[in-house]
């Protein structure tokens, strides 16, 4: 998995992962492959969320200095 991909294009994909998976059209040999995917974007996001927010932080506390 590429770190290279934004956040939107790793929730894009999750969501339609997701929807392939309620509209239950993955096939059974691919739904491990599809879920192994979904936890790595999982993955990646989290990553991705908690740097912006250390980030964030950041900022705010070199404006109040």
């Amino acid at each position: 998995m590429g770190k290279d991909i934004s956040y939107t294009d790793a929730l894009n994909e999750l969501n339609e992962i997701a929807h392939a998976i309620e509209n239950e059209s993955i096939a059974v040999d691919e739904l491990t492959v599809k879920l192994k995917r979904a936890s790595e974007l999982i993955t990646l996001c989290r990553a991705k969320l908690r740097m912006t927010e250390e980030e964030v932080k950041k900022i705010i506390g070199e404006m109040g200095e």
